[in-house]
């Protein structure tokens, strides 16, 4: 597949980073890895992924917090983002709709699920 999707997770959790690398890869895509927020802006904006996976609770900066800036980054702006998160509140999931996020899936996950929402999202 030499037009890989590149898609960037960003998660405070080294395994749920690794599952997810693992799992993404061999589904042909290219992964890129942050472990905070601030991190994730610095790859988004040097690598310019076509999916950005943000969990919404790590340190420095949360998941809301680092969304917000990268939909006014000039090189992430239209970047879909999906929060994979442990918070499950309506009221979680409605300020992710607020800020613009383009699917929002709770942990734990069904992997299934997880890979046809990221299908969908870099179409």
């Amino acid at each position: 597949m030499s037009d890989k999707k590149r898609v960037l997770i960003c998660d405070d959790d080294p395994v749920i980073l690794r599952l997810l690398q693992v799992n993404l890869e061999l589904e042909g895509y290219d992964v890129l890895l942050a472990h905070h927020g601030e991190e994730a802006i610095e790859v988004a904006n040097a690598e310019h992924p076509d999916l950005i996976i943000l969990d919404i609770m790590m340190p420095r900066l949360d998941g809301y917090q680092t969304m917000e800036k990268l939909k006014v980054g000039e090189t992430t702006g239209d970047t879909p983002v999906l929060f994979l998160s442990a918070k499950a509140q309506a009221s979680d999931i409605e300020r992710g709709r607020e800020q613009g996020v383009a699917s929002y899936i709770t942990k734990p996950f069904d992997p299934t699920e997880l890979l046809e929402v990221i299908e969908q999202l870099v179409r």
